[in-house]
């Protein structure tokens, strides 16, 4: 018999080597992914470029616990020197403002190293092409975080709609209002706002860094193929360069309708993601501010309040559920569910050691990341042409 402290029955797989490039002091969304990424364990940070400041890539990284020699003045150098090392980085997360994406996602391609990034995942959709086809070229997993598909409420939505609960599905609404950028925020110098108010930087406002997420839940959870859209874009604020709120409607391939709106100067909504799908047999209604239940009305039937961890759950969310029901789960759990599914794949990716990710497993993917910007700029050419119908790439 094995000696047990000898045994590697049952020890768990090694964290995966985790880079993050972007998210130095004072950055939000950076401090998001990393406790994504840690929640179940499953990733270890070990390097990273956190700032385009050199002083502030060393402090953000001593900070984070990162060795100094780990702690990169450029994206460029990281990916070099992370691919030659025999503990390099396996994925890297990149949480930078939009624009940067494509060429930090190319180098790190190029250098053979798995991508993480945040939505949208480029500003124009010829660079998310090429970005598909190099992932595809290199083998490498490519995933884009858009995190509430990873509400276990949302999986069960979604399972819903594909089981035929709602039957063919009709009208598809989605709504994400937020009311931060109601006054000129942005020449304050507070930084979320400037960067994100900038149209080199962001590539687009409202539509693009909000409505993209309202166009994602509205598209993971139908199901359905968009075949056009007719957009008007406004900037509210004077002076403001880019939309801060966004109205669309949608025709989809099988005839449905739907629409999407989409603001930040909506006083009153801190963050109103709301989804509502209705077909021939049922209606279903999930807000992100309630994230735990989700509304059920079978035609003709009293609604149902399905709760997470409650009667009715269904496998698809409770295979995502992390505690028992009651106890609230919410963004950052959500955030988590994106890094532990994209773990699976990772895991496999090392050559089969830690086994096959479970069937069920999956996540946003640089396919989605496309779509996603592809919506944009059809929403944008849309408004510019005032309001015309835009069909939508096929897929």
């Amino acid at each position: 018999m094995v000696a047990a402290s000898k045994s590697t029955a049952g020890r768990k797989p090694a964290r995966i080597r985790l880079g993050m490039v972007g998210g130095g002091q004072g950055a939000f969304i950076g401090a998001v992914h990393r406790i994504a990424a840690r929640l179940d364990d499953q990733y270890e940070l070990v390097a990273g470029a956190l700032s385009a400041s050199p002083d502030k890539a060393l402090a953000s990284g001593r900070e984070l616990g990162l060795a100094d020699d780990r702690i990169y003045d450029s994206y460029e150098a990281m990916a070099r020197a992370e691919a030659a090392r025999d503990d390099g980085i396996e994925a890297v997360a990149i949480v930078t403002p939009n624009h940067l994406h494509a060429p930090i996602a190319t180098a790190f391609l190029k250098a053979g190293i798995h991508v993480i990034c945040d939505k949208p995942v480029t500003v124009h959709s010829a660079d998310a092409r090429k970005l598909a086809a190099l992932a595809r070229k290199q083998g490498l997993i490519f995933a884009v975080t858009h995190n509430y598909s990873g509400y276990p409420m949302v999986r069960l939505a979604r399972q819903m709609v594909n089981d035929g609960r709602l039957g063919d599905v009709r009208v598809v609404q989605a709504e994400y209002p937020q009311d931060w950028l109601t006054e000129p925020l942005e020449t304050t110098g507070q930084k979320q706002a400037a960067w994100r108010t900038d149209p080199v930087q962001a590539g687009g406002g409202a539509i693009g860094d909000i409505g993209s997420h309202a166009w994602h839940l509205a598209d993971y959870v139908s199901g359905l193929a968009l075949a056009e859209l007719c957009a008007e874009l406004s900037s509210f604020v004077p002076g403001r360069a880019v939309d801060d709120n966004a109205q669309v409607l949608l025709r989809y391939a099988n005839g449905a309708r739907g629409a999407i709106w989409a603001s930040q100067v909506a006083p009153g909504h801190l963050n109103g993601l709301r989804l509502r799908v209705y077909g021939s047999r049922g209606g279903l209604e999930w807000s992100q501010e309630q994230p735990n239940q989700l509304r059920f009305t079978p035609f003709g039937q009293p609604t149902q309040l399905l709760e997470r961890g409650g009667a009715g759950f269904g496998e698809a969310g409770a295979r995502v559920n992390r505690i028992p029901g009651g106890h609230p789960e919410g963004y950052l759990e959500a955030f988590a569910t994106i890094y532990s599914e994209v773990a699976q794949h990772l895991r496999a990716a090392r050559g089969g050691k830690a086994g096959k990710p479970d069937k069920a497993s999956h996540f946003p993917t640089i396919d989605d990341g496309l779509r996603g910007v592809q919506f944009i700029e059809a929403v944008q050419r849309s408004s510019r042409q005032g309001g015309r119908w835009v069909k939508l790439p096929t897929p």
